[in-house]
């Protein structure tokens, strides 16, 4: 007699091991559960007294147990109970069978379990009863769980219970406790399980099986697929089973449970490591127990939460499983706390984490790493991009491993991103690790530069001291993705220094959620309660206030001067006059005390813009110096001043040629000089709107001290600058005096000092406030330059941390603020500040520039002197690789910086200027996603001496177009220098940009567009800044409508947009100078104004617009005659739609006048007839009155016909209508025709044909009624594709060699009704007959010869039929008659074609080219072509017959 073992061990995170002596109380529990408490007393008593007894004393406590038990159970004969098991008159799941008992006997336990004791006498009866169990057929499905406890196996007694589980399939636990296996029994167990699909779990406790065992376990299971769980208990099954058993779990994929408690703990590797390279979803459990009774668990792997725990390894072991770890894509979580490792296991895990995709989170705290296993993992982190968690806590690396460790995670250069973004969780720090400088200094770095971690935390750091956490804490100011922080057990946290620090931390930083610093000084001091209440002030909610409105506003106190001119007028000379009679020292200058220049220094010319402040009093002056080169204008009006800001200018102009002659300038030079830059400053201003701000112009005339004669001299320019001042009156403000001077003498530019000064107040009263924090913020920028080695440029978040930390009014207060209207604040000081000429913000660029002179001079002036540099240019049609852009960007910066050294510039690097260039539409990139496409730079295109003088592809009789835009003469402002090269970037963008369609060309030269486009040539030339006109000249063969519409379409609209407010003048060149090209002097007088055309046509009787011609001057160079004179028609010089113009034009015209000149008519007593009023009358009366009366008989006559159009437009629309509704019954008719026999034998045969006499091809007649003949027929088929039925070319078809009186019965009523629908649809609409396939099939070959009486008379009666009808009764009767008809005819198609032996799919596809298919949406059937079987696969699916 004995008891079943509670067999508990599926608990998956904290899995107990249970010993012999937690068994016995186990079994004691229970039993006493329904029996006496006493015993389970007493024998627990025992039990907990001496945990450390041998096995014979915990046998006796079992023998004493079973006695016990056995005489409190009616114990009944073995045989009983077989019987009554065989004769299934009780249902039993669960048989356990316990060996070596005092008495013989079985006895139920529970109502589906049974326990069979057999006695040491009797042990040899144990095969008997298996067999008689295996035997019983009515058992079989009933047994669920096999246990067998303390059984010595035979091989015959093996062998019985192996063909027992053979056959049995429903057994799916089998235990074995304490049981002793020969060899020969394991191998049989062994095959069994290779051929069970029943069994689910198999547990061994106990049993002794080795190595060995554990090697015909593993041979079996490698080939089972059922066991789903193995559980080896208190086995040595040693380093060769546990290798035994990684082979078996590299081949079965289906064992999801395995258990292991093992003596040695070299067997975990093994086999954990064979789990983790096949990627197995097994949880698994390895346990070591010691002579002690103990038990240690070694690993552990939990599938459900995807981790993995190792609790106990030596370096190989831990070395084996982080090289499993490599390509495995199922473990989630390493957890290795408390193993010691070494630098060669961090070696193999850098290789684990360089590979691994799937891991998150790693654990390795007290695992006493070194600082070359630190350095190891940081080389891992670079190339990792999928861990998000890592502890170290508690290792032994110090300053030197930190500093390794956080470089993935720390910036070093605004250039670059940091190369770690994905960690998000960092844990370091230990007792008996001293973090040096060179860590602290990583430290602090990592936090101020990262942008990814959002939990870091430094735990139990000895060495630190309170100023080292302060700067810490300090560098956290920056850092606005970090929530969570903890300082744990860290012994630096003291004082009210510390407190002070972490409270303004928290004051500038408000996205910090949590700190933790339990075990510090400061929480041990209780003087952290501050902390906490500060961080839940930064998470409350902020009322909103609107953006600027708490922000007062004040007057500027700056104002900026530009100084306009060309190159070589002196304005660098007299703004350093300035600056000297501005400074503090002012120094006397006299006549004769000059700051005279060189003749070199002379002409060196200002490249960029320079900039020089001055100061007087409260007023800030900034002098910005233009370069007066021509290419450098492209750029100025990037930087021109807003309107309405506090600014004016000084044109400065040179009375002389050159500075080292003395030939005076002409008149009319200084003129043009002074009226280029008016207009210049006009067109770069926005119209002001009001006189006060217009903007503020001074003429300065330099090299005075040179003029002989200056009295007269100056009288003439005086006068000119008046007419100059009442033609630009309204668009600028010119300040009437003269400024005569001599650049170099302070004293001769004392009054324009001067006038300097009282203007600058008046502009500063006028212009509109600023706001008050502009000054604020300005000094703040001031000092963050002084700090980073006078920086020239900051990034937009830089700025947003200065902001944070030091601008009240611009800080964030709460994480819970509303950070977009924030921004958006930032932004608009930042506006601001730009308005007032303190930076320059490019706000999709994200960097704020400033020193502007830095960036005028140097970047500007760069990217110009970068022309003459680049020699390839041209070659490449404007087009340079951006790799070999920012080489040449990098190298002209690198030199233009003065000095031996080089100059780094951190916050800007040369892409960004690249980006800068694309974004002002300087520049334009071909695949921006592509870091080696090419980039189109327009301004660095040179001029061509010798230009295209002939079309690429002319033709004789086509179509030659030209027209020309000028800038309007009688307009204050021009084309600007940059007008034309954002002209190129613009046509490029539109025509060959990424979304664009046109199949173009596009070739560039530096004053010169050339386009094909869709046949069409373009040719674009521009003037120049001072002839001021663009031409756009066309060669095609297409008509001149299209070509003109293209232009209208293409080109104008970008020339237009670009202009920025300039009136252009459209005039028409001379078609043969197009078609010569003719230069651009001889094509001065070949053109004629577009509206003075229109008007000359307008001017026209309606009988002479058609005739009109235009006479064209002759072309002659000289004595030689280019061009003789000639004429065009207007007609060919205007578009369609440009004489539609004029006529609609003259219509309304003639409409106003009418409307003026009516006269009431006359009281007459008879109404006049319509044809009386619309009669013309044959003579007018000369007067005023008659021509009234015969314009108003004219617009009469004109509405009588307009109501005639509209009548007939009426007509038409019914016309179509009326057709509309015969193709939609049209339609349903062919649909009936297609879909009536789908139930009839699943469409197995086409059911569309018809057929044709003859056989040449031009000989062939469709049979449109069957009549008795002998001459044969040819039977074709139409493709039935819904929608687009038609006749399949190329079709063999059958020969029907006789057509006696029963095929006439059988076919002639389809034919005729197919013949009825045929008619109808070339009758209703014959131009569908090919072109709309999606009713009628396509017969026009063989309807050539269709007697036409057939076609009426059929016509007639299915018009008649479809659109008069009858009754719902008639039609339903007719539908019936036609179905049958259909089948009749069907019936003798099956037949027929079962004959010629066509009747498989195969043969119907070989003479009529047509197979069966079935459309996937609705499941009909239909035979369709070869065409359409191949191109509407995704509709169909082919069903063969």
């Amino acid at each position: 007699m004995g008891l079943q073992v509670n067999n508990s061990y599926r608990s998956r995170k904290n899995l107990e091991v249970p010993t012999l002596v937690s068994d016995i109380r186990a079994c004691v529990f229970r039993f006493c559960k329904n029996k006496k408490q006493q015993t389970s007393q007493c024998l627990v008593k025992r039990s907990r007294g001496n945990k450390s007894s041998d096995t014979s004393a915990l046998r006796y406590h079992l023998n004493g147990l079973e006695k016990s038990m056995a005489s409190n159970h009616d114990m009944r004969s073995i045989q009983q109970v077989l019987n009554e098991i065989l004769s299934d008159k009780i249902h039993i799941e669960s048989l356990s069978f316990h060996h070596f008992q005092p008495y013989d006997g079985c006895y139920q336990e529970t109502e589906t379990s049974m326990s069979f004791n057999i006695s040491v006498n009797n042990i040899s009866n144990f095969s008997h009863i298996l067999a008689a169990l295996a035997s019983g057929r009515e058992s079989q499905a009933s047994f669920r769980m096999l246990e067998f406890h303390r059984v010595e196996w035979t091989f015959q007694e093996q062998k019985i219970l192996c063909n027992w589980l053979k056959l049995n399939t429903c057994i799916n636990r089998v235990v074995f406790r304490k049981n002793n296996f020969g060899d020969r029994s394991l191998s049989e167990f062994s095959e069994m399980l290779k051929r069970n699909i029943g069994i689910k779990e198999l547990v061994f406790l106990e049993s002794g099986i080795g190595s060995v065992g554990v090697s015909f376990l593993a041979l079996g299971l490698s080939e089972n697929k059922t066991v789903e769980e193995l559980q080896i208990w208190d086995d040595s099954i040693g380093s060769k089973g546990a290798e035994d058993i990684s082979q078996m779990i590299e081949a079965n994929s289906t064992l999801k449970l395995l258990i292991i408690l093992d003596s040695e703990t070299i067997t975990a590797a093994p086999i954990i490591s064979a789990v983790l390279g096949r990627n197995r979803m097994m949880e698994l459990h390895v346990w070591n127990s010691t002579s002690k009774d103990k038990n240690h668990k070694i690993v552990e792997l939990v599938p459900e939460m995807n981790a993995l725990r190792a609790y106990k390894f030596d370096i190989a072991g831990a070395c084996r499983i982080t090289c499993a770890l490599g390509w495995n894509s199922t473990i989630k979580s390493l957890d290795m706390t408390g193993i010691q490792l070494k630098s060669r296991w961090a070696k193999e895990f850098q290789r684990v984490l360089e590979q691994n995709k799937s891991l998150k989170y790693v654990n390795l705290s007290r695992t006493k790493l070194k600082d070359k296993a630190a350095i190891y993992i940081a080389a891992a982190l670079f190339k990792n991009q999928c861990l998000e968690g890592l502890e170290l806590e508690g290792n032994l690396f110090g300053g030197v491993g930190i500093e390794h460790l956080l470089c993935p995670m720390s910036r070093f250069s605004m250039f670059y991103n940091q190369a770690n973004m994905t960690l998000k969780s960092l844990t370091f720090g230990s007792g008996k690790a001293k973090i040096n400088v060179s860590g602290m200094v990583a430290i602090t770095k990592m936090i101020a530069t990262n942008q990814s971690v959002t939990q870091l935390a430094i735990c139990n750091n000895k060495n630190l001291k309170c100023e080292d956490f302060i700067k810490i804490f300090k560098s956290i100011e920056a850092n606005s993705t970090l929530k969570y922080l903890s300082f744990r057990g860290c012994q630096g946290i003291e004082g009210k220094r510390m407190l002070e620090a972490i409270m303004d931390t928290l004051q500038v930083n408000p996205w910090i959620e949590d700190i933790d610093l339990t075990g510090t000084p400061l929480e041990n001091g209780r003087h952290t309660d501050e902390i906490y209440k500060k961080l839940r002030m930064n998470g409350r909610l902020i009322m909103e206030v609107d953006l600027l409105k708490d922000i007062p506003l004040t007057k500027p106190k700056c104002c900026r001067v530009f100084l306009c001119g060309q190159g070589s007028s002196g304005k660098s000379t007299l703004c350093g006059t300035i600056s000297q009679i501005f400074s503090s020292s002012k120094i006397q200058y006299t006549d004769h005390m000059r700051s005279l220049k060189s003749s070199v220094e002379q002409g060196v010319n200002t490249g960029g813009i320079r900039i020089k402040t001055l100061k007087d009093d409260d007023l800030k002056i900034s002098m910005w110096d233009l370069a007066g080169e021509n290419t450098f204008h492209v750029f100025h009006e990037l930087i021109f001043p807003e309107q309405g800001s506090p600014t004016f200018f000084l044109i400065v102009s040179s009375m002389f040629k050159k500075p080292t002659n003395r030939e005076p300038k002409q008149m009319h030079e200084i003129e043009e000089d002074i009226q280029y830059w008016l207009r210049f400053i006009i067109t770069n201003s926005k119209k002001a709107q009001s006189q006060s701000l217009l903007p503020n112009v001074a003429v300065v005339l330099t090299h005075f001290d040179k003029l002989m004669q200056p009295t007269e001299y100056l009288k003439q320019i005086a006068s000119c600058t008046n007419r100059l001042r009442e033609k630009f009156q309204g668009y600028v403000e010119l300040y009437p005096t003269l400024f005569a001077v001599d650049a170099r003498s302070s004293m001769s530019v004392s009054k324009l000092a001067c006038h300097m000064r009282t203007t600058s107040e008046t502009i500063r009263e006028r212009v509109p406030k600023v706001y008050g924090i502009c000054e604020e913020v300005q000094k703040v920028l001031c000092e963050w330059r002084s700090e980073n080695s006078n920086e020239p440029a900051m990034k937009w978040d830089e700025f947003c941390y200065m902001c944070q930390s030091r601008i009240e009014a611009l800080r964030i207060r709460s994480r819970r603020d509303n950070l977009e209207k924030m921004e958006a604040r930032r932004r608009a000081i930042v506006s601001s500040l730009q308005y007032l000429g303190e930076l320059i913000y490019f706000d999709e660029l994200g960097f704020l520039v400033l020193d502007c002179e830095w960036f005028c001079r140097d970047v500007i002036g760069l990217l110009i002197r970068m022309g003459g540099k680049q020699q390839n240019v041209a070659q490449r049609k404007g087009f340079i690789p951006r790799k070999e852009l920012e080489k040449l960007l990098r190298k002209c910066l690198e030199s233009w910086i003065p000095g031996a050294g080089l100059k780094t510039i951190k916050n800007i690097k040369v892409s960004d200027l690249i980006e800068m260039m694309v974004k002002l539409d300087l520049c334009y990139e071909q695949n921006p996603q592509d870091q080696h496409s090419e980039v189109l730079v327009p301004f660095l295109l040179e001029e061509k001496l010798g230009k295209l003088n002939k079309w690429i592809s002319p033709t004789l009789d086509g179509t030659y177009v030209g027209r020309h835009f000028e800038r309007d003469d009688s307009n204050h402002m021009f084309l600007t220098p940059g007008f034309f090269a954002r002209l190129q970037v613009n046509l490029h963008n539109k025509i060959l940009g990424p979304r664009q369609q046109h199949s173009a060309t596009y070739t560039l030269e530096r004053h010169l567009i050339l386009i094909n486009v869709n046949g069409v040539d373009i040719r674009i030339e521009y003037g120049g800044e001072y002839d001021q006109y663009v031409d756009v000249l066309a060669c095609s063969n297409k008509k001149i409508t299209e070509v003109i519409r293209l232009i209208q379409n293409l080109v104008v609209p970008s020339i237009l947009a670009l202009c920025r407010g300039v009136t252009l003048t459209e005039s028409i060149l001379r078609p043969k100078c197009v078609q010569e090209l003719m230069p651009p002097r001889d094509r001065k007088l070949q053109q004629v104004l577009l509206q003075q055309l229109k008007g000359a046509l307008l001017s026209l009787p309606a009988n002479d617009m058609y005739e009109y011609q235009h006479t064209w001057p002759p072309v002659a160079e000289g004595s030689i005659m280019r061009i003789p004179s000639g004429f065009d028609f207007a007609r060919d010089l205007l578009s369609e739609d440009e004489f539609n113009d004029v006529l609609q034009k003259r219509y309304h015209d003639l409409h106003r006048l009418a409307i003026e000149l009516a006269v009431a008519p006359a009281n007459n007593t008879h109404e006049p007839s319509p044809e009386a009023e619309v009669k013309p009358q044959s003579n007018v009366e000369p007067t005023i009155l008659g021509i009234a009366k015969g314009i108003e008989l004219v617009l009469q006559r004109l509405k009588f016909i307009e109501q005639e159009l509209k009548d007939i437009k009426h007509e038409i629309q019914g016309l179509r209508y009326y057709e509309h509704i015969l193709i939609c019954k049209l339609h349903r008719e062919i649909n009936n025709l297609a879909n009536f026999s789908m139930q009839l034998e699943e469409h197995r045969v086409p059911i569309m044909f018809y057929f044709v006499q003859g056989t040449g091809s031009y000989s062939r007649r469709l049979v449109t009624r069957m009549i008795s003949s002998i001459t044969p027929l040819r039977l074709h088929m139409l493709c039935e594709m819904r929608g687009e039925i038609h006749v399949v070319e190329d079709q063999l078809g059958c020969e029907v060699m006789k057509v006696d009186n029963i095929v006439i019965q059988q076919l002639a009523p389809y034919v005729n009704k197919f013949m009825k629908l045929l008619m109808l649809a070339l009758k209703v609409g014959a131009h569908f007959a090919v072109g709309l396939g999606e009713l009628i099939p396509d017969l026009s070959k063989e309807l050539a010869l269709v007697d036409s009486s057939i076609v009426y008379g059929a016509t007639a009666m299915v018009a008649g039929a479809l659109m008069i009808g009858g009754s719902r009764s008639s039609r339903q009767g007719s539908s019936r008659d036609i179905q049958q008809e259909f089948r009749v005819a069907q019936q003798w198609l099956k037949d027929f074609l079962q004959e010629q032996k066509c009747y498989r799919g195969k043969d119907i596809a070989e003479k009529f080219s047509l197979w069966r298919v079935r459309y996937r949406d609705n499941g009909q059937i239909a035979w369709i072509c070869r065409r359409h079987r191949e191109s509407r696969l995704n509709e169909i699916i082919e069903v063969p017959v």
